[in-house]
C-alpha cells in the first residue's frame, strides 16, 4: 500500500483566490489520475486545501490453478 502526502503551499496575490482554488483542485485531479483501488484525502484548514492525502492500495488475485 503506498501513501503519498502533499502539501499545497500558499499563494499570494491579487487573485488569490481563484488561483489558489484552481491550483488545489489540480493537486487534487493529479492525486486522482491512475487511481484504481484506494483514497483521496483532502484537508482543509479555514477553508482553503492545505495538504492532499492520496493511499494506493495494490490488489493481488491468486494464480488460477496454483
Amino acid at each position: 500500500m503506498a501513501h503519498v502526502v502533499e502539501k499545497v503551499g500558499s499563494m499570494e496575490g491579487p487573485h488569490q483566490d481563484e488561483s489558489y482554488a484552481g491550483y488545489a483542485l489540480a493537486r487534487v485531479r493529479d492525486a486522482l489520475t491512475g487511481l484504481r483501488y484506494g483514497e483521496v484525502t483532502v484537508v482543509v484548514h479555514d477553508g482553503l486545501v492545505v495538504q492532499v492525502e492520496r493511499t494506493e492500495k495494490l490488489r493481488l488475485s491468486r494464480p488460477k490453478g496454483g
